[in-house]
């Protein structure tokens, strides 16, 4: 009986480490804070995959194109984790005023509550400066 030829694992480490941080971007784009922790893992995969994949003499571009992807994910779910920390008392009454609001006029003064409430946590901006182009 004969086992099944399996890919060494040193010559898959590249494409693990890169569909590794493919999932980090996209875990980045739905949950943020769920894509700072698998960015932080793809990195280390990745990272760990170099000298792996050294060893059997194999390119090591996929690697590195997995640690700037995963790289780039974890800058950007840091910084949207950041901002929703930041901001989480503004928007939490955000959601609460949009559950009661009926009309269509005062989903609108909850987001002008919204924009007034937010440019008084930012000092470098002037009173009615912030607009969001659609509602949050």
């Amino acid at each position: 009986m004969t086992t099944p030829v399996q890919a060494q694992p040193a010559e898959s480490a590249g494409r693990r480490a890169l569909w590794l941080a493919l999932a980090s971007v996209v875990m980045t784009f739905m949950l943020p804070l769920a894509g700072l922790v698998m960015s932080l893992f793809a990195i280390v995969v990745s990272v760990r995959a170099i000298p792996l994949l050294r060893s059997v003499t194999k390119p090591v571009g996929i690697a590195v194109v997995g640690i700037v992807l995963a790289s780039l994910a974890l800058l950007v779910s840091a910084g949207v984790t950041a901002t929703q920390f930041y901001f989480s008392d503004e928007l939490t009454a955000y959601a609460d005023c949009r559950i009661g609001a009926g009309t269509v006029t005062a989903q609108n003064e909850c987001l002008e509550q919204l924009e007034r409430a937010m440019e008084k946590k930012m000092p470098f901006m002037r009173p009615g400066e912030l607009q969001f182009p659609f509602p949050p």
